[in-house]
C-alpha cells in the first residue's frame, strides 16, 4: 500500500497552501492513504506519525512531500528513515526521491537533515532576538495578543454594572463568561 504522510506545524496552517499542497503532491503520486498531522516538527514523536508508522508493512511505501515534514533533526531523522528501509518499507521523499541504505542515499539524508535541524535552530534564534528586542519597548506584552481592546472590554463590564448579567452582556458583546470574570478581577486587583 501507499501511504502518503503531511504535517503542518500549525493550526493556522491546516487551512492554507501548505496542506492544500501537500495533499495534491502526495495524491498526484498515487497514495492511496494520506494521514494529515498538526504537530511541531521539532520531534518526530508525534500521534499520528507513530499510528501510521506502526502500520506500516513490508512492502508497503511511505511518500512525503519534503524531509522537514518527516523530521527536523538529523538523529530522529536518520532513525526513523533507516528503522523503515530494514522493514522493507520503501521510503520516498518527493523532492529527493527514493531513500534506501546506499551510502550516498544515507550522506544526502544527513546532510539535508543536518539543514533541516540548522533551519529549526535559526527561526528558534531570530525569534529570540525579536522578542528580546520587543521587550525594550514600551508596551511590550509577551503572548498572544488580546481579542478584545480596552474599550470592548470596559463597555462590557459597564453593562455589567448597569444590571445585565453575565449571560446577557455575552450575547450582546460575544464576550465569554470566563473572560468577563478575569478581566473585571483584574480591573479590581489593579485598584
Amino acid at each position: 500500500m501507499i501511504y502518503g504522510y503531511a504535517r503542518v506545524s500549525t493550526v493556522k496552517q491546516i487551512k492554507g497552501n501548505s496542506l492544500e499542497e501537500q495533499e495534491l503532491i502526495l495524491r498526484n503520486k498515487g497514495c492511496q492513504e494520506i494521514v494529515i498531522e498538526q504537530y511541531t516538527g521539532k520531534t518526530t514523536d508525534r500521534p499520528k506519525l507513530q499510528g501510521l508508522v506502526s502500520r506500516l508493512q513490508c512492502g508497503d511505501t511511505l511518500i512525503v512531500t519534503k524531509l522537514d515534514r518527516l523530521a527536523r533533526t538529523v538523529q530522529e531523522g536518520s532513525e526513523l528513515i533507516q528503522s523503515l528501509i530494514t522493514k522493507d518499507i520503501t521510503v520516498i521523499i518527493d523532492n529527493m526521491g527514493t531513500i534506501s541504505n546506499k551510502p550516498m542515499d544515507k550522506l544526502m539524508l544527513n546532510v539535508l537533515l543536518s539543514f533541516a535541524e540548522f533551519e529549526r535552530a535559526m527561526i528558534i534564534e531570530r525569534t529570540q532576538a525579536g522578542k528580546e528586542i520587543a521587550r525594550t519597548k514600551d508596551g511590550f506584552k509577551d503572548g498572544r495578543p488580546a481579542k478584545y481592546t480596552k474599550h470592548q472590554m470596559d463597555s462590557a463590564i459597564k453593562l455589567l454594572a448597569e444590571g445585565n448579567s453575565y449571560t446577557q452582556v455575552e450575547r450582546m458583546t460575544t464576550i465569554s463568561k470566563s473572560t468577563l470574570i478575569r478581566y473585571k478581577r483584574q480591573q479590581q486587583a489593579a485598584q
